[in-house]
């Protein structure tokens, strides 16, 4: 349950830190430049109002001196007869407010149009709606209502007072009743009253909207292929590797037995190979925890018989007083207290081979020197029952690179192997030979050989098959299989053979320098 707990917590911290959140946060960057865009329409709409709000107080002005120009009495009429191409209104006040003229009373002239909301249609309403929406997001200012007066005078628009009082032109921006911007521009004609010049902006919304519409498409557009890509890379890379590490922390967690990493065979390129290597990797863990495991119980079970006979002697010892039974249990605890320290020690150097052989650096060594030392060293020890060990092969240097002290101990281990299976006045002779790249140790003994249903079966840990005149327990059955850790450690092999005698015949083959 606490391990569940700790998955789910784990699963937890993928969150905003996780390469799929990174995915979407760097497509997302498409999105925000799109957004910049709109803003940036918006600042054109505005330079775009500013350039028609000062063309039309121009044309006030124009208008103005125009009037000037006429004889009093046409002033009226030449102002109603003007023609603008937009359709601005212009229209003509006196002193006293009253106007005087209007160019729209003409129906020759053009006019803009304020459409009447309720008669819109979905695309435009959905326009309308979309320019208000961004008004207020944009935080655009809010202007005065437009709607054509009952009476109209000058009273009726107070930028015309403005520009009275300024001797220049004002204009004014205002919205109409169906959203559209109205710009007006008043000025004072000198001596004789006001112009206004009133005109529609719809033309440059119509444009915006015309933008706006395009980006938005644009923006859909984009955010889908941005959508679609992130949850194509979110399914072909980050979901693969999230199951990834989910199945390894719970591996870390302990339980690697009901855990399947998965492989992604289909998967050809980095992800699979990191999915098989996982996958691997975590096969060889499990398969390292159930050696261990084997290896734990192999140890109990191997140091439960000395341990067995030594209570019972001891339990006995107690109750013997007859000295020479007494001294044969002595005996019996002594080969037992022996038995139980040569297991240990050899259970520890099994135990430490692996760590010890990786950090071991290589050397080069002259197997030739080493064989010779080792002949040496057991003639002057004088082997048990007249067992000789003698040297063949090549005299001359050999040279490997390898860790000279466990190779010694392969040899040692192999020759006392074969000293123990050796009959009274037996031969081991150890043979050094070299062909091309690879290096030969052969240690061949006269004895009674190793059945070749059982030539897998002796590297293996505790495993024995010892001859009947041994006594029980001198060997640990650790002996070949650390032989056979150590010269994989090397690169090489151990194959068992028969002598050509008769007997056994181990070959380590090594490469050469």
């Amino acid at each position: 349950m606490k391990a569940e707990v700790a998955v789910q917590e784990w699963r937890r911290g993928l969150g905003f830190g996780s390469l799929r959140a990174r995915i979407f946060a760097v497509n997302l960057l498409a999105l925000i430049v799109l957004v910049i865009m709109l803003l940036y329409l918006d600042t054109v709409r505005s330079r775009l109002l500013d350039e028609r709000t000062a063309s039309l107080a121009n044309e006030a002005i124009t208008v103005s001196r125009l009037v000037t120009y006429v004889p009093e009495p046409a002033r009226a009429g030449s102002v109603a007869r003007l023609g603008m191409e937009r359709g601005t209104r212009v229209r003509l006040y006196a002193d006293d407010g009253t106007r005087l003229a209007d160019n729209w009373q003409s129906p020759r002239n053009p006019r803009f149009v304020i459409e009447d909301p309720a008669a819109y249609g979905w695309r435009r309403s959905s326009a309308k709606a979309i320019d208000r929406a961004l008004d207020v997001v944009l935080g655009f200012r809010t202007l005065a209502a437009y709607a054509e007066p009952v009476v109209d005078t000058a009273s009726v628009w107070p930028e015309l007072a403005r520009s009275v009082n300024a001797a220049r032109p004002v204009t004014e921006l205002r919205r109409a009743s169906d959203g559209s911007l109205i710009v007006n521009a008043a000025t004072p004609v000198p001596g004789f009253g006001t112009v206004l010049l009133t005109d529609s902006a719809d033309d440059l919304a119509d444009i915006l909207r015309r933008e706006r519409l395009t980006s938005a498409w644009l923006l859909l557009s984009v955010m889908a292929l941005t959508l679609g890509l992130s949850l194509y890379l979110a399914r072909t890379i980050v979901r693969p590797l999230r199951l990834l590490a989910i199945a390894a922390h719970r591996v870390r967690l302990g339980r690697s037995r009901e855990v399947v990493v998965p492989r992604l065979p289909d998967r050809k390129d980095e992800i699979g190979a990191l999915a098989r290597a996982i996958s691997d990797m975590s096969t060889a863990l499990r398969r390292q925890i159930d050696a261990t495991e084997a290896f734990a119980a192999d140890v109990a079970h191997e140091l439960k018989n000395p341990l067995a006979s030594l209570r019972s002697a001891v339990d006995v010892l107690e109750r013997v007083e007859q000295p020479d039974l007494r001294a044969r249990l002595l005996a019996v605890i002594r080969d037992d207290v022996g038995r139980i320290d040569r297991l240990i020690t050899d259970i520890a150097d099994a135990s430490r081979l692996d760590a010890e052989l990786s950090r071991t650096g290589f050397q080069p060594i002259d197997v030739g020197a080493l064989c010779d030392g080792l002949v040496a060293a057991y003639g002057i020890s004088v082997p048990a029952r007249g067992v000789m060990v003698t040297r063949a092969g090549e005299a001359l240097p050999v040279l490997i690179e390898g860790d000279a002290s466990r190779l010694a101990q392969v040899l040692r281990n192999l020759i006392d192997n074969a000293i123990s299976f050796s009959p009274d006045g037996g031969q081991v002779e150890l043979a050094l030979n070299r062909a091309g790249a690879q290096v030969e140790l052969v240690v061949s003994d006269s004895g009674p050989g190793v059945p070749p249903a059982n030539r897998r079966d002796i590297f293996r840990r505790f495993y024995s098959e010892r001859p009947a005149a041994e006594d029980f327990g001198r060997h640990s059955g650790l002996g070949l299989s650390i032989a056979g850790a150590i010269v994989a450690a090397h690169g090489g092999q151990v194959v068992v053979d028969d002598a050509p005698g008769g007997g056994a015949q181990f070959r380590v083959i090594l490469p050469a320098a």
